[in-house]
């Protein structure tokens, strides 16, 4: 195991010249520290093609922040009403952002970074939480922890594009909108979570011809559910709950136990690199708070400082496709502005 130096980490700087800004390079390649220009921190998707990071700033903010892959805000993506969860569409041409304060999803082009479409999802649905499979794009949703949350879909194949509500069925019900978790492939599964309570269950759904197939489901992850992710052949799914000390990993055919990575107290963020070779987990904590696992390794292979300056942010986690950079997005330990933080050769390979 080896602890990766602060010094090997390149960090989002609080705002980009008018020349970062218009795209151009930057010849200050130091570290850097500050604010994304964002009042809080939702979810983060990362577009190798274009070698952009997206970060929405949830429902208190109405704005994607678009950076590099060094870091560099490139562009703010204004009038996302509470931007919330985010996907990419299958070619990658487009991102999906709900629309938490817009009770919508809106569609971005990934080269133009402009706004192409807006699909209305009802009044007081309040769309959080993103996922995809094939031309398909499940939105948990749900204002008011009142156990009136529901999974949604937008059929982008169709024409004009599509949204049913409540497509989980009617004997199944959340506190407010589950978090979901999907592989990208037309048949799932889906996997989806309530954040957030004593005791959280998971359901997991295989997709038939466009509709959720109940398949799994338990309350096996323990209390204060805060991260999902699933291996690329969406046969394990990794859980981050507040409650345990390790991430966990369970069957998605069954949910039995398929082990477990520690962590320490309170991990809040899972991801698993695209190719599978690779699991990130992450805890709350200032310093050593990211920890870097070859798939079904009992060490990690290192143990990263994502948050020297706070602490790292809940499901803060994702992988660019090559496995050579892991991006965190972190806040002060008493504060909501998320910054972005860029660990390079997480696994070191």
């Amino acid at each position: 195991m080896r602890t990766i130096s602060r010094a090997k980490t390149t960090v989002l700087a609080v705002a980009a010249s008018a020349a970062l800004l218009a795209g151009a390079p930057s010849a200050d390649a130091s570290p850097r520290t500050g604010s994304l220009g964002l009042p809080a921190y939702s979810d983060l998707v990362v577009d190798q093609a274009n070698h952009h990071v997206f970060v929405s700033g949830g429902k208190t903010g109405n704005g994607v922040v678009v950076t590099d892959f060094h870091g560099w805000v490139r562009k703010t993506i204004d009038g996302q009403f509470g931007a919330s969860g985010l996907t990419l569409s299958a070619d990658g041409r487009t991102l999906y952002v709900a629309l938490a304060s817009g009770d919508a999803i809106s569609a971005i082009d990934t080269t133009t970074l402009t706004e192409t479409a807006r699909y209305p999802t009802g009044s007081q649905s309040c769309p959080a939480h993103l996922a995809r499979t094939g031309t398909v794009v499940w939105f948990g949703y749900g204002c008011e922890e009142a156990w009136n949350g529901g999974i949604g879909k937008l059929d982008t194949a169709t024409t004009p594009p599509s949204v049913t509500l409540d497509v989980q069925g009617a004997n199944v019900h959340f506190h407010h909108a589950p978090l979901l978790a999907s592989q990208a492939g037309d048949t799932g599964p889906l996997v989806a979570g309530q954040v957030e309570l004593s005791q959280s269950a998971i359901h997991v759904y295989a997709v038939t011809g466009g509709k959720l197939d109940a398949r799994a489901s338990g309350a096996v992850v323990g209390s204060d559910l805060t991260d999902l992710a699933l291996s690329p052949d969406g046969k394990t799914i990794y859980t981050a709950s507040g409650s345990r000390d390790a991430v966990e990993a369970f069957n998605s055919a069954d949910l039995t136990r398929a082990g477990a990575y520690h962590t320490g107290q309170y991990p809040n963020s899972v991801a698993a690199s695209p190719d599978g070779k690779y699991l990130a987990g992450g805890v709350r904590n200032p310093r050593d708070d990211v920890y870097v696992y070859k798939t079904g390794g009992a060490a990690p292979l290192s143990t990263l400082d994502a948050s020297s300056d706070g602490v790292l942010a809940p499901r803060g986690l994702a992988w660019s496709a090559d496995d050579e950079r892991l991006f965190a997005i972190t806040r002060p330990a008493n504060g909501s502005a998320p910054a972005l933080r860029v660990l390079d050769s997480p696994a070191d390979r």
